[in-house]
């Protein structure tokens, strides 16, 4: 809400008054929350405090067939519908970043809550969004955006409010968890498991918002923005998808007690000076098997929070799907209609700190190296020399044969990025080095 702008005030349209609600897609996650409206619309006005009406339902192709949906509420005309009297609250389950913002936008400016799933259109335009719901004294809810059915953005947003939040680290999507676990679990290459992950229905016809991390980055915008009350968007953070993990690489991890995920990782760091900055990222990373994350199996996410206060939490559950997200949307649609009947707002963007965005060379963490050498006198001592003098520290070495030559996997102590990746080109271009095998960053050490 807007500081002192008396007409943001929502007063409440009273005990008993109904709530009109629009959908904007009637996809998975739509055709649940418009059954689900309909199966339990005696517990939701017993929750809000009134009825919930659906006053329509905008879709691309009004000619589709939709058996057992009354085609009165269909409308391919979703300005028409948003900006309608009789509709107090819009969900917006399309997708896609340009028309749903338009969309989203028109129904904010003529006052009515809205509630979307959409990650990618939260994490690239959430100011604008934020305020345009300011301006009108509306609530914008995206719950759903982040973890499905897991609760993350209500506790950043409430739970966490009086905490200070200095990382949270998850699984986030669930078909790059998929495809990780399978490869850990059998054995098998990359290549195999998309193609399982496929037949199974966790991947998309086309993977590569998944696959390349750009879903993740998405949700990594949008945790970092609510734990370190900073405007962070999704070109703010670092990427990096697991197409190049071998079955290779996942036998080096569990030679060395871990096992790769597809990591988000947002942090709230402080330099030597003091000064605050905030690092998004998202990569695959080792994490050892003793932390709880090694632990999500198959599609499920899982969210971990280190804060000053509350200590270590851990949330955990689906991810996607139809029935899970449509949970966290209605779980927002509740919040949003109580809020239209009996009056106030939910809490809205947090951004005072607006901390610096830190550059992802400056970024420390560990890595694992695994090199393909020769395997005479000397080496080992050259590459030790080449880590030394890029100021990186060694935490382990193992040798293992090879033919021909050795094959060195290395574990490094924490090390800036700007240093590691100066040393992977310094240790390319000596003799002794026949390949760079990977380069794959560690998380959780320290739990």
């Amino acid at each position: 809400m807007s500081a002192n702008n008396e007409t943001t005030f929502n007063p409440g349209k009273g005990e008993g008054q109904s709530v009109g609600v629009a959908i904007l897609g009637l996809g998975t996650v739509g055709t649940q929350v418009l059954r689900l409206l309909g199966e339990k619309a005696e517990d939701f006005e017993r929750r809000i405090g009134g009825p919930i009406e659906v006053k329509g339902v905008a879709v691309s192709d009004k000619t589709k067939p939709r058996p057992g949906i009354d085609p009165e509420l269909i409308t391919d005309d979703a300005y028409s519908l948003v900006e309608r009297d009789d509709v107090d609250l819009v969900v917006e389950v399309i997708g896609g970043i340009d028309y749903p913002r338009r969309v989203v936008l028109a129904a904010l400016r003529a006052g009515k809550s809205v509630v979307t799933a959409n990650k990618a259109l939260v994490a690239a335009h959430g100011a604008e969004l934020s305020d345009a719901a300011d301006s009108s004294g509306a609530d914008l809810f995206f719950e759903a955006a982040v973890a499905a059915a897991i609760p993350i953005v209500g506790p950043l947003r409430r739970s966490l409010a009086g905490d200070t939040v200095n990382k949270v680290v998850g699984i986030v999507n669930g078909t790059t968890n998929f495809i990780l676990d399978a490869m850990d679990s059998t054995g098998a290459d990359y290549g195999e498991m998309l193609a399982e992950a496929t037949r199974l229905g966790y991947a998309e016809a086309d993977p590569t918002a998944d696959v390349e991390g750009h879903d993740a980055a998405s949700k990594a915008a949008i945790l970092s923005s609510l734990a370190f009350h900073t405007r962070v968007t999704a070109d703010d953070v670092h990427c990096e998808g697991i197409s190049s993990i071998t079955a290779e690489d996942i036998a080096a991890a569990q030679a060395a007690d871990c096992t790769i995920k597809l990591l988000a990782t947002c942090e709230r760091v402080t330099d030597e000076s003091g000064k605050e900055g905030v690092s998004a990222r998202v990569y695959p990373a080792l994490i050892p098997r003793r932390h709880p994350l090694a632990t999500v199996r198959e599609s499920f996410n899982a969210v971990f929070i280190e804060a000053e206060a509350a200590g270590s939490l851990m949330l955990y559950g689906n991810g996607a799907g139809g029935n899970p997200t449509a949970s966290a949307v209605l779980g927002d649609v509740v919040a949003a209609a109580r809020n239209i009947v009996h009056g106030g707002r939910a809490p809205g963007d947090s951004t005072y700190a607006n901390l610096p965005i830190l550059d992802f060379g400056d970024v420390r963490t560990r890595y694992h190296i695994d090199l393909h050498v020769d395997d005479r006198l000397g080496v080992l001592a050259d590459i030790a020399q080449t880590f030394a003098d890029h100021h990186i520290s060694l935490r382990t070495v193992r040798q293992e044969g090879a033919n021909p030559g050795a094959r060195l996997v290395i574990i490094t102590h924490s090390a800036k990025e700007s240093e590691l990746a100066a040393t992977v080109d310094a240790l390319s271009k000596l003799d002794a080095i026949l390949e760079v095998n990977s380069v794959i960053r560690i998380e959780g050490m320290d739990v």
